[in-house]
């Protein structure tokens, strides 16, 4: 933690007899949810008074079953969700010092869109598949292309724009789609998840497209068409990356070293998550 985040006085271990002395345990919402509750330790040693149980998540909602059991366990959140506990966003903007100058791969494909979980219930799918009518889309992953060298980032750098379509959509659900496959290959993303004002308290609003900004997937691939023909149209969508430079986050070792150092910080507050269904759901 200390090399990579500049986090120190951390500890961390997967050795489950040492959990009596741990100062705070982190609990996996995927594991939970396949073991419930009678998963928990039970002890011998029994919890100890003091120590923080942290609730992790970074599914959405629509993919996090068996919440309702898990009311009052927990002390904290962490997750996506900026009102987490601990908030650990997929990727985020920083301004470095001294911002180094950005260069435009070179473009000479139009639109790319990278997916593993195909499922026709899902409004990105259905989106898709009107909007294809209209434009050339190259789909890479399950039901498509192979990736260059299984790179994504080196692939999608060829194309002009990127589908950073979530799988569901919830409040501030906005993940490596946009921060990695897009923004990491300098593709400007067209999105579709939360509304755009949620994207806007992350990411500059010129630096995306968002679906709702048209009233038809027909106009979206029209405006598509439009910026490929203009040049200082299309270069717009990258003014911010004077000031601001792509973090992508790293699963899951920044994840632990940020639980670490909220600890840390926090000395001898403690408080319940009541209503831990009701919150994440909202």
């Amino acid at each position: 933690c200390r090399r990579r985040y500049n986090i120190s006085g951390c500890r961390l271990s997967a050795d489950r007899s040492r959990y009596g002395e741990a100062q705070a345990v982190l609990f996996h919402h995927r594991d939970l949810a396949l073991h419930g509750a009678e998963g928990l330790p039970r002890g011998p040693p029994p919890r100890p008074p003091r120590q923080l149980w942290v609730w992790m998540n970074f599914e959405s909602p629509s993919h996090s079953p068996g919440l309702r059991g898990l009311a009052g366990l927990f002390n904290w959140t962490m997750s996506y969700r900026r009102d987490s506990d601990v908030f650990v966003p997929y990727g985020y903007l920083y301004a470095p010092p001294a911002p180094r100058p950005f260069v435009l791969p070179r473009k000479t494909r139009l639109v790319a869109w990278v997916i593993s979980n195909w499922n026709e219930e899902h409004a990105r799918v259905r989106y898709y598949r009107q909007l294809k009518e209209h434009l050339a889309i190259d789909v890479y992953g399950a039901r498509g292309l192979a990736l260059a060298g299984g790179s994504v980032v080196e692939t999608v750098s060829a194309y002009k724009f990127y589908l950073a379509f979530e799988n569901s959509q919830h409040t501030d659900y906005i993940t490596e789609k946009l921060w990695r496959n897009a923004f990491a290959a300098s593709a400007v993303p067209v999105v579709l998840g939360p509304r755009r004002a949620n994207y806007e308290r992350f990411i500059p609003p010129d630096s995306f497209i968002h679906v709702d900004d048209f009233p038809s997937p027909r106009l979206l691939a029209t405006y598509l068409k439009f910026l490929d023909k203009n040049k200082p149209n299309y270069r717009r969508y990258f003014a911010w990356r004077k000031k601001y430079e792509v973090h992508v986050t790293s699963f899951w070792d920044e994840h632990f070293c940020k639980v670490c150092e909220a600890v840390r910080a926090a000395g001898n507050q403690i408080k319940t998550v009541r209503n831990l269904a009701g919150w994440f759901e909202s």
